[in-house]
């Protein structure tokens, strides 16, 4: 098994968006801010020029899963701060007529297969919630808040102990971008 000697990753960064590296990495950008430590002991994060090197010196299996890691988590952040992300959900329900609502950091469904109480789900960090009739529009700049925020919605409208091909009634995903 031969080592290569040096693994080197660069993410060109865009002219209106601003990043520093110190012990985690701060993106700034026209839609916000993030920041996000990154700790690998063989692997380092630089910034030169207009550029951010990620390398890892004699690189096993999983250094370099996590170099790949890393640089798809920056170039996510860097696409959050420029354009943001947006989900769109449907709401889709065949038997009871149920009502969605946005309450805080929480969204309620009520009725939801003619149940008596309301499901909630949890919005997580800074993401907004839009209802337009039966479309629900997710968006926000960080990726990760704005997947698990419709994570939670859809699971919390899961159909259980019901014939899922017959009670199809939720919430679903319909595009991401």
């Amino acid at each position: 098994m031969v080592l290569t000697a040096l693994i080197r990753e660069e993410i060109n960064i865009p002219e209106d968006v601003e990043v520093t590296i110190n012990k985690e990495v701060q993106v700034k950008g026209p839609q916000g801010y993030l920041s996000r430590k990154f700790n690998h002991p063989h692997i380092s994060i630089n910034q030169e020029d207009a550029k951010i090197i990620i390398e890892a010196s004699f690189p096993k299996k999983n250094d370099k899963a996590i170099l790949g890691t890393f640089k798809s988590h920056i170039n996510n952040m860097i696409t959050g701060v420029t354009d943001g992300f947006k989900y769109k959900m449907k709401i889709v329900y065949a038997h009871f007529p149920m009502t969605v609502k946005v309450t805080g950091d929480k969204i309620t469904i009520d009725n939801f297969l003619g149940e008596k109480y309301p499901r909630k789900a949890k919005i997580v960090g800074d993401t907004q919630v839009k209802i337009k009739g039966e479309e629900v529009e997710i968006t926000g700049i960080n990726k990760e808040d704005v997947g698990q925020t419709m994570a939670n919605l859809e699971k919390t409208t899961k159909v259980k102990g019901r014939d899922p091909r017959v009670f199809q009634d939720g919430i679903y995903l319909t595009s991401k971008g």
